[in-house]
């Protein structure tokens, strides 16, 4: 009896740990972007989520390093934004997290400029 479950891509498992972190610290409106089939994307995947307000946004970005380090051992190898926390960019390489406040998502709309990208359930 074979095994039919696909396996999993290390990208994929990170873009996973980075949405347990989110929701750990109570992220908002999350969305898991796979930019695989995008030939000028910068990564594999965006997890893209928002937060109520500079301490929240904090507190998710402390959530993701956490579960990230925790499970895998990884930094990321660069964050971007934590003083101000208006938006957070957490770089992993394959696998880019960006937590917003609501009104910096709704101006920046990473979604919309990323549209090509496959949204995901993970």
């Amino acid at each position: 009896m074979s095994d039919k479950k696909a396996k999993i891509t290390e990208s994929e498992a990170l873009a996973k740990l980075a949405v347990l972190g989110i929701e750990n610290k109570k992220g908002l409106d999350t969305m898991v972007l796979d930019l695989r089939g995008v030939q000028s994307a910068p990564a594999n995947f965006f997890v893209i989520c928002s937060g109520n307000v500079p301490s929240h946004v904090s507190a998710i970005s402390d959530g993701v390093f956490e579960t990230v380090k925790k499970a895998t051992g990884y930094n990321p190898n660069k964050i971007e934004g934590y003083d101000n926390a208006e938006w957070i960019l957490m770089d992993y390489f394959d696998v880019v997290v960006h937590i917003f406040q609501k009104d910096k998502r709704d101006h920046y709309r990473l979604e919309q400029l990323w549209a090509d990208g496959e949204k995901v359930e993970l």
